[in-house]
Parts: C-alpha cells; sequence; structure tokens
C-alpha cells in the first residue's frame, strides 16, 4: 500500500493481517495503526471504535468470501459443480491467508473471541448459514423431490465443511479442506 491508499482502507487491511494473524483480542489499536501507517486519529475518524473496526473487517471477510464463491460459479454447470464450488471457495480463501500463517476460519476465529450478542458473531451467523442455505438450493436443484433428505444432507454437508475448515486451521494448510470436498463427491454420488 501507498501513502495515496486511503486511511480507511490501509487500517481495514492492518486489521485483517493482525486480527487473523494474532487475534483480535490481542491486537491493541496502536498495533493497528503502526502497521497501517496512519496516525491513531485516522482511526477514530474512520471508525468510531474498536468495536467498528472489528465489525468492518468481519464484513469484509465475509465479502471476500462471497466474491471468491462468485468466481468459482463462473465455471460451475451442474448443481453437484455448485455444491462443490462452495468446497472450493474455502480452498481459495485460505490461500489469501497463507502469507500469514493460516489459522482457518477468519470469520470463526474471531467470533469465538466475541460476547455472545456482540454484532460480529451475527455477520458470522450469517456466512454459515449463507453456506447451508446454498447447499440446500443446489441439492434441490439435484433432487426435487428429496424432501427432508434435502435439509439433511445440506447440514452435513455444511458440518462437514466447517469441521474440516477446523482441522485445517490447526493443521496450517487446507489439506483437510480438500479431503472433505472428495467426501462430499461421495456423498452427492448417494444423494
Amino acid at each position: 500500500m501507498t501513502e495515496r491508499t486511503p486511511a480507511r482502507e490501509r487500517l481495514l487491511k492492518a486489521a485483517a493481517e493482525l486480527f487473523y494473524r494474532e487475534g483480535v483480542g490481542a491486537t491493541g489499536i496502536d498495533a493497528i495503526t503502526a502497521h497501517a501507517g496512519v496516525a491513531k486519529m485516522s482511526l477514530y475518524n474512520n471508525f468510531s471504535s474498536k468495536a467498528d473496526l472489528v465489525n468492518a473487517y468481519m464484513q469484509r471477510r465475509l465479502d471476500e468470501w462471497r466474491d471468491v464463491y462468485q468466481e468459482r460459479l463462473r465455471t460451475a454447470t451442474t448443481p453437484q459443480e455448485r455444491i462443490l464450488a462452495v468446497f472450493d471457495s474455502y480452498v481459495d480463501h485460505a490461500a489469501l491467508a497463507y502469507a500469514w500463517g493460516f489459522r482457518g476460519c477468519g470469520l470463526l476465529n474471531a467470533a469465538a473471541e466475541l460476547p455472545v450478542g456482540d454484532p460480529g458473531r451475527a455477520v458470522v451467523a450469517l456466512q454459515k448459514q449463507e453456506v447451508e442455505r446454498l447447499f440446500r438450493e443446489h441439492l434441490l436443484e439435484m433432487q426435487p423431490a428429496a424432501g427432508t433428505a434435502v435439509d439433511e444432507t445440506a447440514q452435513h454437508l455444511s458440518f462437514l465443511l466447517e469441521g474440516a475448515m477446523s482441522r485445517a486451521g490447526l493443521d496450517g494448510h487446507d489439506a483437510r479442506l480438500k479431503t472433505a470436498r472428495k467426501i462430499a463427491i461421495s456423498v452427492l454420488e448417494q444423494f
């Protein structure tokens, strides 16, 4: 980033790296402003509080994932390919974090540090619900008359993906996500 990059963008980029790498609670305002190369007042000119910055960071992560997923959808022509695009989008999004040391889902990591009722947790819940909804929609395309099997399978795929992401975060690489994709293929073949 250059000094011509707006302070808000520099702050969000610095927060994204530090929150992901170090954690939300462990990252102070001084570290964020120093990493962004801006004065502390710039932070408060752009965000009302650290909590506001955390919420903006989480919304940005959600938007990034949606963009990655939309990119994957461009080449997905069947419902099965659209389901696998969700898995692929997680692998792609994981790759964006390798420079900072892959630690799993940045949204879940941040949510784990936030108190119940915090607006940031609602962003995370929204993303996880969105993933399950996408699975449900694509499963319905595959088998419109499948009844309750659609909801059960969507939930199963969601748990598979999120569990794999958690384990991938512990491992520090995306191999579990790639394995989960293979398992998803076998689930879809039996659906």
